[in-house]
């Protein structure tokens, strides 16, 4: 029995509520143990969401960005616009109520392992198995279905994980934090496609790996953050099954409204990235009209270029955001860095136009990223029910993810490849106006 556990649960449970107490007047003192967290604490809890990031998102990014859809043109001809639409459209609602499910659940786990690391753990083993899968499979249905189930392991390391931050972090780093999540991301993206370019050719083991990276996210994570503490002491809920059911019911709009305009900022914002990002391989193909030998060099440069300004962007954004006590004004710029980078390639419908987008966008992705995660946690109604709200928060990313691709899919059938470039800068500016719109947040 450890010495923590010796003590009586309520004990525990007063020393508890009292560290949160503590943390919510002084903005230095982290809300697990009501004292100001030592750097050694720091760089492990920052190391762990970069390595995170860096790694889930490669291994997503390999099939999500390069190989899915060529894995769906060796199977069903070049034209997958439609059913590269639906497959997202699916996988996105999979993320939609997985990341609520796993958030909430891990609200209430009363695990001797903590809240959140069993739910990690067990997200990266389904992620890892069902990522590799999805390219073994030859009917549309089972790809869809496999892939939904990647999506439930991927959100059960997700929703827990950001809720550390509320959990564990103090207030005044929580935007250098959000750095260290959205960089692992924002550089994970551009590696992920650069090694799935290489793979065009030979998707299989491109698979492989992805499924590895997926898997590694979650349990190298889990060893490099420090050990989260026991959470057998919490009150057990005892109610009915009704009661589990209402934990899940979002804020009331009443009483929450700077919670919702961040939420509809985060749609807003990703679903004009999701647009461009699913469809990358497609636009090189039908819209700059490479082969897919150069379409792959192109994107292997486009993710270097992309990798490189987007962890610039991350690093700096961050520490930036803290050191001014700003979040609204970084956001806002990313959001306009984005737009004025989706305004390349529309501009000209070249491969340097791509290059150049993926230089300005991927600045300004790579801002929004390192700063969204703090300004969500600051607009948070319940401290309490972080889990579960900051997974209401995450299906806005979901629900980009999800509308993103089937707008691009009936945009690209309908008015073809370059009208996609302006609706998506209309959906990036008005992602702005949400943000701006937020009173208690500076």
């Amino acid at each position: 029995m450890s010495a923590s556990t010796a003590i009586p649960a309520d004990e525990r449970l007063a020393a508890f509520n009292a560290n949160i107490e503590a943390a919510d007047k002084d903005p230095s003192l982290s809300p697990e143990t009501g004292k100001q967290m030592d750097k050694v604490t720091l760089i492990r809890f920052g190391a762990g969401f970069l390595v995170f990031g860096l790694l889930w998102m490669s291994g997503l990014a390999i099939v999500s960005a390069v190989l899915l859809t060529k894995h769906l043109q060796s199977i069903f001809g070049p034209d997958v616009e439609g059913l590269t639409g639906v497959i997202n459209a699916c996988t996105a609602v999979a993320s939609l109520v997985s990341n609520l499910l796993f958030g909430t659940l891990s609200d209430r786990s009363r695990s001797k392992w903590g809240r959140r690391t069993p739910f990690i753990v067990l997200g990266a083993i389904l992620g890892g198995v069902t990522l590799f899968l999805t390219g073994m499979v030859s009917n549309a249905v089972a790809i869809t279905i496999i892939y939904c189930l990647c999506m439930f392991g991927l959100n059960a390391m997700i929703a827990p994980l950001v809720a550390m931050i509320s959990d564990r972090i103090p207030m005044n780093v929580r935007g250098t934090m959000s750095a260290f999540f959205g960089a692992g991301q924002t550089c994970g993206a551009p590696i992920g496609t650069l090694i799935g370019s290489a793979f065009i050719l030979k998707p299989f083991p491109g698979f492989i790996l992805a499924g590895v990276l997926m898997f590694l996210g979650g349990i190298v994570a889990v060893i490099i953050v420090p050990k989260e503490s026991s959470a057998d002491f919490l009150p057990k809920d005892e109610g009915k099954a009704s009661d589990v059911l209402k934990s899940f019911i979002p804020p009331k709009f009443s009483t929450a409204h700077d919670f919702y305009k961040a939420f509809a900022g985060r749609i807003c914002m990703l679903l004009s990235y999701q647009m461009i990002t699913v469809y990358q391989l497609l636009i090189f193909q039908k819209y700059i009209g490479l082969d897919d030998t150069a379409a792959g060099a192109a994107m292997a440069t486009m993710s270097v270029i992309t990798m490189v300004v987007s962890l610039g962007g991350s690093v700096v954004a961050g520490p930036i955001s803290d050191f001014i006590g700003r979040r609204k004004i970084p956001v806002v710029a990313a959001s306009v860095l984005f737009a004025i980078g989706m305004a390349m390639p529309w501009i000209m419908p070249t491969t340097l136009g791509m290059f150049l987008y993926a230089g300005i966008a991927g600045l300004g992705y790579g801002v929004y990223s390192s700063v969204d995660q703090a300004l969500n946690v600051d607009v948070l109604p319940n401290k309490e029910e972080a889990g579960k709200d900051l997974g209401v928060l995450n299906l806005a990313t979901t629900l980009g993810q999800m509308l993103g691709p089937v707008l691009m899919s009936v945009i690209t059938m309908t008015l073809g490849y370059a009208a996609a470039f302006p609706i998506s800068i209309v959906f990036a500016l008005l992602g702005c106006v949400f943000i701006m719109m937020i009173k208690g947040v500076k």
